[in-house]
This record gives structure tokens, sequence and C-alpha cells, in this order.
């Protein structure tokens, strides 16, 4: 691993109301207010190309398609973000349940919850919304 993506990624911070005016209604939704998209409903759960997914609100790269995986749940899934840093994980205790919630390190942006029920190499499922990523192809 790079020296890098080891250091965390400059902070990133804005208002509410400049988020509102950056992001779709749905955009907002997922990654400000914690919610979630219906599963098979967002883009890129079935995205077989190459490339990089980054995070919809300010632009850092958070997960690559070579780590991406069918899951079978209807959302992008990953074994593993694209660096040490790129993403943070918080105790979620919301709905009656415990999970571990991912935010973009950056932005603090909602992205989704990890889990540890995935592929080898490293037995995680990062199950993200779709709304809360952006996807670049591989040149």
């Amino acid at each position: 691993m790079s020296k890098s993506e080891k250091m965390p990624p400059p902070r990133v911070s804005r208002s509410d109301a400049e988020w509102r005016q950056q992001l779709t209604p749905e955009q907002y939704r997922i990654t400000r207010q914690h919610g979630t998209e219906r599963a098979f409903t967002g883009p890129h759960w079935d995205e077989k190309a190459a490339g990089i997914y980054t995070c919809v609100c300010c632009g850092e790269p958070l997960f690559a398609s070579g780590d991406k995986f069918d899951s079978g749940t209807g959302w992008p899934s990953y074994t593993r973000p694209v660096g040490e840093t790129a993403v943070a994980e918080h105790d979620d205790r919301s709905w009656f349940m415990r999970r571990t919630e991912v935010r973009c390190a950056a932005c603090d942006a909602h992205l989704g919850h990890v889990f540890p029920d995935g592929p080898q190499p490293t037995g995680l499922r990062y199950c993200i919304n779709g709304h809360a990523l952006d996807f670049e192809p591989e040149t």
C-alpha cells in the first residue's frame, strides 16, 4: 500500500444548503440523512466495467471494481475499500439492530454498512448504496 493510501483524505465540509444544491433529492436523503435505497433500484449494483467508485458528495475514491462482487443483495458490494483511510466505520444501533455503518472519510457521507459475511480474502461485505457513488471507468 502506498504512503498516500495511508494518509486520511482532506476533510470536505459544506452547509446543508450547499449539499442540497449539489445533490439530487435521493442522493441527499441517502448520504446526508443516512437513508437506504431499495434493493435492485440504485445505480451500479450490476455494473461490470473496470474502474473506480467515488463518493457522490466529494469525489474521493472509495472502492475499486476489482474488489466488487455480486452478493445477490441488490446493492453494490465490495470486499474492501481502495485504501485504509478511504472510509470510516461507526456503530449503528438504528432499527433495533447493531450494525457497522460505513461513511466517506473525507465528507462523512453515509455510504452503507459492512458485514462479516463476504468472500475471501477479507471475509467482509461492504454493502453500499449506489446513489452514494459515482463511477469512473478505466480508460
